[in-house]
């Protein structure tokens, strides 16, 4: 097994023979093709190939929700979040308020996506909010529905939890200890409106940050010899436990197996298996 590196500083390039020239100048090619504004690969922790402008900050969109998962995870540890703690009981409410039965969603049910609580929220597509389903028809945690009040419903409960920003979380947790070349807290932004009391939480960030926080996740959440996310949340959250049209889904990840199925169980140290979160794709290999 080839050492794990992890990059100080910049990433130190790094290609083994295996990579052969003439596909990664095609994979370049139709990089910039589509319209990739940077790509980066990376390999036993070294750069293979960076497309583009890889230190240009751009809006994550819904990558965002995957970073705050990781948050949440350190703060589960912490036991300033809980898992089963319902809306009741961190009196979460909304502009039109929520009902006894929303009331009894968990943390769990959100990060899952199964709160059934249908409330307008902030960020979301004319398609997204016509696909809702009505407010009441289901029971907290029976079904699945990717929902934008779920996830920005967590920023609020993240904040409440802890007394910072979710960016200011990020920079502190995450981005400073895996040394984020680029990352500052005045890159996020909240979007506020009428809809909701909870705001979309959005953020700008370079693809070789990106890269970073993908790199520490297939290290099972260790940066050199840092624990910097738990390991049984990195596990959890990349071991899909909802299955939809997409791929399996858990903790605002998506994942999926080698060959594209749905991902039903946790990754271990000889499985090879794929989880990606709208602009970071992850393939897992053996780490220690």
């Amino acid at each position: 097994m080839s050492e794990v590196f992890f990059p100080d500083g910049e990433w130190e390039h790094g290609r083994s023979q295996a990579w052969q020239s003439d596909l990664l100048s095609r994979a370049a090619e139709a990089l910039v093709a589509f319209g990739s504004i940077g790509t980066v690969v990376i390999h036993q922790g070294r750069l293979v190939f960076g497309v583009g402008a890889i230190d240009e900050k751009v809006l994550i969109r819904s990558v965002r929700k995957s970073i705050l998962s990781s948050l949440i995870g350190i703060e589960v540890e912490r036991g300033s979040i809980r898992l089963d703690a319902t809306m009741e009981e961190l009196e979460m409410d909304d502009v039109q308020g929520l009902t006894k039965a929303e009331r009894q969603a968990t943390v769990r049910h959100l990060l899952q996506a199964r709160s059934c609580i249908y409330h307008p929220a902030l960020a979301e597509s004319k398609a997204m909010t016509e696909a809702k389903p009505f407010r009441g028809s289901q029971a907290p945690g029976s079904i699945w529905h990717y929902n934008n009040w779920d996830f920005n419903a967590l920023g609020t409960i993240y904040e409440q939890a802890t007394g910072r920003s979710v960016y200011d979380g990020v920079m502190i947790d995450v981005a400073s200890r895996i040394g984020m070349q680029d990352f500052e807290p005045s890159d996020g932004s909240y979007m506020r409106g009428p809809e909701s009391k909870h705001p979309a939480y959005h953020m700008r960030m370079t693809a070789r940050d990106l890269a970073r926080f993908g790199w520490l996740y297939l290290n099972g959440g260790k940066w050199v010899g840092l624990q910097v996310v738990p390991g049984e949340w990195v596990r959890d959250s990349v071991a899909a436990h909802t299955f939809s049209g997409e791929g399996g889904y858990d903790y605002m990840f998506w994942t999926t197996g080698h060959n594209g199925e749905a991902q039903n169980q946790r990754p271990s140290k000889n499985t090879a298996s794929f989880f990606r979160h709208s602009g970071i794709s992850l393939t897992e290999h053996t780490v220690k």
